[in-house]
């Protein structure tokens, strides 16, 4: 099923490429190439990036957690920035958002401005996760995708789709093809975390998980393509 509006998650760590710290621009380069090919396509495209490259708190017991969920929200609006302006650079126009004010910098999320952003054709970046310590990335993805009324949210991940345990640590792993988000709260299987499953779940949102390893699988995913594991919204 062909997409027409969607939102995808990319990985922090990812785009770090082989320095996994801050950015790597041949990998974010790349990933604006694949991205492009579907953005010609004419899909409205919202992205959300994590905040792995920077800051990583829940690794620390020195901090107070709502302060390194705070330094982690403002690592997502560096990335969205950065992102922001290699996807320019590819062809592409771009708003940011961000969940709090960071004045002068990237305006607040305001829906009807969003909606006008991608109605113009342009990627719009959502930054600052929810903008409240105690939710993660998952959760921002998870809101905004339903506020925007996107028809799936795209989650690119170091695996190849949802397993029934970490195929890392156990070689007879299964890889679901398709699997409904009820199956994923009851499981308690590892894809988006609880909250913001059941808030998939009640607002009837799809997920498709994929590998952004793979050559191209970025754009078939955006092309509405499952090359990875399909979690439907019933």
């Amino acid at each position: 099923m062909k997409n027409r509006r969607v939102m995808l998650k990319l990985s922090g760590e990812a785009l770090a490429g082989d320095k996994h710290m801050g950015f790597d621009e041949a990998t974010v380069t790349e990933v604006a190439k694949e991205v492009k090919s579907a953005y010609d396509e004419g899909v409205e495209i919202a992205i959300v990036i994590g905040g792995g490259n920077f800051w990583r708190g829940r690794s620390s017991n020195a901090f107070d957690r709502v302060k390194a969920d705070q330094i982690g929200m403002l690592a997502t609006v560096m990335n969205c920035i950065y992102v922001s302006e290699i996807f320019r650079n590819c062809g592409m126009e771009t708003r940011i958002f961000s969940a709090f004010n960071v004045e002068g910098i990237v305006p607040v999320f305001d829906k009807d401005e969003v909606m006008k952003a991608l109605s113009e054709h342009k990627v719009v970046f959502f930054a600052g996760g929810t903008g409240h310590p105690y939710f993660s990335t998952d959760s921002g993805i998870a809101l905004r995708a339903i506020e925007i009324g996107a028809d799936c949210i795209l989650l690119a991940k170091a695996v190849d789709g949802v397993y029934d345990k970490d195929p890392a640590k156990y070689p007879d792993a299964k890889r679901f093809d398709r699997l409904s988000i009820s199956e994923v709260v009851e499981r308690r299987l590892h894809v988006i975390d609880l909250t913001a499953s059941i808030l998939c779940m009640e607002n009837h949102m799809p997920l498709s998980v994929f590998s952004l390893n793979e050559p191209g699988a970025i754009t078939d995913a955006l092309n509405g393509k499952n090359c990875g594991t399909y979690v439907s919204a019933d």
